[in-house]
């Protein structure tokens, strides 16, 4: 059964044309309700029991959920189209807009994937007596808590919980599975009359706990603390924020689910090979730690990843994938949306890419407040905004869309983004694409309101495959004619370029390449080189004895890119017995001037001559030479049952 959308204007605050809504979008729509959260929720009530509900208002999200609650059947859809849409200044018809979100609404959900994580309560507060002690007493009845105290003060006198004194040197793990290493390691001698008293100092301490509250006010025991699950950190001097981090903390005993953010395919991980460090950009760019080497690719602890999609956004042999959702659903929406936008009759759309925190609370207060979203600019809520990286922006130009524009939150991690965005404009082919910073929610509309983008691609492409053919396939469309282009230092496409004077085709570079790019020939002494494969991870100008390579960072959008191109190539030396091509010349004639008549194994001209030889050839020459190497004395008879019967006889 097709879903219904169930229409609001608000009590008249936005206009919307159900008929053509409906012929737009091809879903049915019901009678435009003004009041359909007070006066109306019999109407709801009744399109809720039908089950195929999509409820086109958030803001009283919490109504509807309860009636359907109340009614024993499952909650209905939800889309925005107020705020998103409706509620605009701008006098352009939002019927394209519209039938836009629509269309992005009805793609199926992608399943999360997820692991459970088992807290048991033991919760650890580290701080000073006057900050731990307190939020110990509130705590102890709910959780399992052991106060670690920073400052000299003496055991507390209240043993409903423990207390240590030491300092911590190692803390690693979240949610369920802290894990500390502590030196000076304290703790309480309950024994005897008068002050409870601290055992001697001990180093090499360890323990490990379910929760971390942090009142210590000092350095943080993990990077981008905000993002570890588990450890809660707070002011000690400020109450609401103590208050809070108790609440917090009195919350998190159970079995949880924890989302796997990515997926890693170890095999296509270009870090390192032979011990020979390549690619570093996931390890640079993790906020939380979470990746960390795992020999000739990375590893990453699903524990401490807190999915902001960097790592996916950067790594330029997709070993690294954002799964939550993956990137094929992610250009499915956005060519979805590009293609309901025209074919309801818009012309020209622009892509606001947002998180649904800050991003989305933005738009709320400006659609309220402020001017509201263009008519022409179709918001894009993402799980993890850094992880939308330069080929999602370059598949969305190239779907149809003018501009590309990105929304940052206070929380969100920059350095992805901005070199994403910079690489993105670099193959965009004048396309703009922008990284919006707004304050308030006015700014957000002074950016969108008083720019007017360029005219979108002409002819729509439907980039497909993974993201680097993705971004290749839309950044031939968007530079029609181009052959190559020129990008940043840290791009992930490029070409090898090789000296072919200091080059002595040892092909070490050939055998350490994780992307394939850089090949050999079994027929003939060659360097080729496929451009298309290469992933500028300098392993092969890290391990090249000579230094004869360096990385030129490019796009080749020629055919020319996908074939394979002669970087270096000699002519191979005959066998002098038998004529069988091996080796190269140069290299040959290199080593016969160097150790003919100069080394102790080839100081006679037959034995320099083995060098000019094969392998076959050599092994077969050195058998027959009279010092042959492989000679051995005359065989020694074998021992018979008489030899040893003669031996006891001489005794």
């Amino acid at each position: 059964m097709p879903k219904q959308l169930i229409l609001c204007d608000c009590s008249g605050s936005q206009s919307i044309d159900a008929k053509a809504l409906s012929e737009a979008s091809g879903l049915p729509c019901s009678r435009l309700h003004s009041a359909l959260c007070t006066a109306e929720t019999g109407a709801a009530a009744k399109a809720i029991e039908g089950g195929d509900a999509i409820i086109c208002c958030t803001q009283e999200r919490r109504i509807f959920e309860e009636i359907a609650a109340d009614l024993g059947v499952d909650p209905p859809a939800f889309l925005d189209l107020r705020d998103r849409a409706g509620w605009s200044d701008d006098p352009a018809p939002k019927l394209p807009k519209m039938s836009a979100l629509v269309a992005e609404a009805t793609l199926a959900a992608h399943p999360d994937k997820t692991v459970d994580v088992v807290s048991e309560g033991l919760c650890l507060i580290i701080g000073t007596a006057e900050a731990a002690l307190p939020a110990a007493e509130k705590l102890s009845p709910v959780l399992g808590v052991t106060v670690l105290l920073t400052d000299g003060s003496d055991p507390p006198e209240n043993r409903d919980f423990d207390a240590i004194r030491g300092r911590i040197v190692q803390a690693t793990g979240a949610l369920g599975g802290f894990s500390l290493r502590l030196d000076a390691l304290q703790q309480v001698d309950p024994g005897g009359r008068g002050a409870l008293r601290w055992t001697a100092p001990r180093t090499g301490g360890q323990t490990g706990c379910d929760i971390i509250l942090d009142l210590s006010g000092a350095t943080p025991l993990f990077p981008a603390p905000e993002k570890r699950e588990g450890y809660l950190r707070a002011d000690p001097g400020s109450l609401t924020a103590v208050a809070d981090a108790i609440l917090a903390a009195s919350q998190l005993v159970g079995t949880f689910e924890k989302p796997l953010y990515v997926a890693l395919e170890p095999l296509l991980c270009a870090h390192s090979r032979a011990g020979q460090t390549g690619c570093t950009k996931c390890l640079d760019i993790c906020p939380t730690g979470a990746i960390t080497p795992a020999g000739d690719h990375v590893g990453i602890d699903p524990m401490i990843c807190a999915g902001c999609g960097a790592c996916a956004a950067r790594c330029p042999s997709g070993a690294i994938t954002y799964d939550a959702p993956p990137p094929d659903m992610i250009l499915r929406r956005i060519q979805t949306l590009a293609s309901a936008y025209r074919k309801a009759g818009g012309a020209a759309p622009r892509l606001l890419v947002h998180d649904a925190g800050f991003g989305a609370e933005m738009i709320r207060l400006a659609a309220r407040h402020g001017r509201g979203l263009p008519a022409d600019v179709i918001p894009m809520e993402v799980s993890a905004l850094a992880g939308f990286g330069h080929a999602e922006i370059l598949a969305a130009l190239a779907s149809g869309f003018a501009e590309v524009a990105l929304m940052l939150s206070p929380t969100t991690e920059r350095d992805a983004p901005e070199a994403e965005t910079e690489l993105a404009r670099a193959m965009a082919g004048g396309h703009p694409v922008r990284l919006l910073d707004p304050a308030e929610p006015d700014a957000l509309c002074d950016a969108l309101h008083d720019t007017a983008p360029p005219p979108p691609l002409s002819e729509p492409v439907l980039p497909m495959g993974s993201r680097r053919q993705v971004a290749r396939l839309a950044a031939r469309a968007l530079n029609p004619g181009a052959e190559t282009l020129d990008l940043p230092a840290t791009a992930p496409y490029g070409a090898v370029l090789v000296d072919a004077g200091a080059c002595t085709l040892c092909l070490s570079c050939v055998s350490l390449c994780p992307s394939g790019a850089l090949l050999d020939n079994e027929d003939l002494p060659q360097l080729r080189f496929q451009e298309d494969a290469c992933l500028q991870c300098g392993i092969c100008a890290t391990i090249c004895p000579e230094k004869a390579i360096t990385l030129e960072p490019r796009l080749n959008l020629a055919d020319s890119a996908l074939g394979q191109v002669v970087l270096n190539e000699e002519e191979p030396f005959a066998c002098v017995e038998c004529g069988v091509l091996f080796g190269s010349k140069s290299t040959i004639e290199r080593i016969t001037e160097k150790l003919a008549g100069k080394h102790a194994l080839f100081a006679t001209s037959e034995a320099a001559r083995m060098i000019r030889m094969c392998e076959n050839c050599r092994i077969t020459a050195q058998f027959n030479a009279a010092d042959n190497p492989f000679a051995m004395g005359e065989r020694p008879r074998p021992r018979t049952t008489e030899d040893y019967l003669s031996k006891r006889k001489d005794h």
